[in-house]
């Protein structure tokens, strides 16, 4: 354990020793390039003219309508590769770069990190092998085949169920032997550094919203609302707002069938302290530590635990962790697609479906920004699969 990268209780480094050296070069080096003119330069016109920053701010209006209040989406969907996750890759890939390495390793659920480093391997002239459970190899086969048209290597997971947290064991493990290798962490959790490293480039979608609500509203919202799995889109637009007492913070859990059932990945909700993949967080386990199954409409949630920032802010009660049902997701996508022509991530539907559950609830002139992390032609077949389309 090291006492660093601590929120609160939560957080620390619990890894085996031969992973220390590594974690320990890849710290030294984003402390020293995290504020160096020329890095923060070259990130930030890569995320301008390769990546499509800034994202807009938009006003749905015939959502807001459904909804009973004020909808704005802050449009992370529009980032080239469809998600947010390509800010992370941007940042972390250049760290790489200049610290000379030339193999990029990755875990990947939804498929959206592990596309965003494959387009990063490209980008760089970089080996780059993505690991991904082979239940979500079958669920989001249009990203695997994308990671294999860029050039990276997709490694199916069978072990245990076959998602993400499976994914990051075996990357975690081929990284034991393999330290050469750079580790492209993709959410705001795991050992210390990675949830500072993964918040830190995730910051400028909350550094955006702050401004752009300011600008087109000439005020602050009511709610900003994310969906959490590993939670790094949430603790990207939250970061900014923190330190405004007035703006709630919701974070929206995957509820699956029912947070009664064991069909669910409501981390916040349902788990408790204990230490999973390097950091002490909120888990999903039994009476023994066994760490329990999970299960989501969404590949990108589907995950037994949660970055320890966000574990710090539900105990703190700077944000409140909310969750919602697949059929409440299924409704929400399709509500936004049929009337605002945006077809958000499943993922994203989540934040949009507590949205709409508190119609009746909250007074019309409430406004509420929604990050709306990723788009949702990856998940049409899953979708259909669930409401075939007549």
């Amino acid at each position: 354990m090291k006492q660093k990268g601590r929120y609160g209780t939560y957080g620390g480094f619990y890894v085996p020793e031969v992973l220390i050296p590594a974690i320990e070069e890849i710290e030294a080096a984003f402390l020293q390039f995290q504020n160096d003119a020329s890095f923060v330069a070259e990130l930030n016109a890569l995320l301008t003219h390769y990546a499509g920053r800034p994202t807009p701010l938009y006003h749905a209006q015939r959502f807001s309508e459904a909804a009973g209040c004020s909808v704005w989406l802050k449009r992370e969907d529009l980032l080239h590769g469809g998600a947010h996750k390509t800010n992370n890759a941007l940042g972390q890939g250049l760290l790489a770069k200049v610290m000379g390495k030339k193999k990029l390793i990755a875990e990947t659920g939804a498929g959206q990190h592990g596309l965003a480093t494959a387009m990063v391997g490209a980008l760089f002239g970089m080996e780059t092998k993505i690991f991904m459970g082979s239940v979500d190899v079958a669920r989001q086969n249009v990203n695997v085949h994308k990671m294999k048209l860029l050039g990276a290597e997709v490694i199916p997971v069978s072990g245990g169920t076959c998602t993400l947290k499976d994914a990051i064991n075996e990357a975690m493990r081929y990284w034991t032997a393999n330290v050469d290798a750079f580790y492209l962490f993709g959410t705001a959790g795991g050992p210390h550094p990675f949830p500072m490293i993964v918040r830190h480039f995730q910051t400028v979608i909350g550094t955006e919203a702050r401004r752009q609500c300011l600008d087109q509203m000439g005020r602050l919202p009511d709610f900003v609302a994310a969906c959490v799995g590993g939670g790094s889109n949430a603790i990207g637009i939250f970061s900014a707002f923190l330190d405004d007492a007035a703006v709630k913070l919701v974070g929206v859990e995957g509820g699956g069938k029912g947070l009664d059932s064991d069909h669910h990945c409501a981390t916040l909700n349902k788990g408790r302290p204990g230490i999973l993949h390097g950091s002490q967080t909120y888990v999903l386990q039994d009476e023994h530590g066994q760490i329990h199954d999970t299960e989501c409409i969404s590949a990108g949630l589907d995950y037994p635990g949660v970055g320890p920032e966000h574990a710090y802010l539900k105990d703190t009660g700077r944000a409140s962790y909310v969750a919602v049902s697949d059929e409440q997701v299924l409704n929400a996508f399709a509500l936004l697609t049929r009337l605002e022509g945006i077809m958000p991530a499943l993922e994203s539907s989540h934040a949009l479906a507590w949205l709409l559950a508190q119609k009746g609830t909250l007074p019309p002139d409430i406004v509420a920004v929604v990050n709306l992390s990723g788009r949702g032609d990856k998940d049409i077949g899953i979708v259909e699969e669930h409401r075939p389309i007549n």
